[in-house]
């Protein structure tokens, strides 16, 4: 998300709370992951919950692209 607005601070408080969601949803969707592979000795994680976090994840993610889509479509027509 930063290399989408490298050099500048987005002036839109929505395009700043989508780009928000979308790194937090990333950074999650990536922890959630690394719990589907637990080291040997660590108990074998909920895999229903793991797989249930990962879709919230994906879902947050393409909900925050949408919207950023969304917005960056209707500047760019003004």
């Amino acid at each position: 998300p930063a290399s989408v607005f490298p050099s500048q601070k987005p002036r839109s408080e929505l395009v700043r709370t989508s780009l928000r969601l979308l790194t937090s949803s990333a950074y999650r969707l990536q922890s959630e992951c690394r719990k589907a592979l637990p080291a040997e000795p660590s108990p074998a994680p909920d895999i229903q919950l793991v797989t249930q976090q990962v879709i919230q994840c994906a879902y947050d993610i393409a909900k925050a692209a949408k919207q950023l889509v969304t917005i960056t479509t209707k500047e760019n027509n003004n």
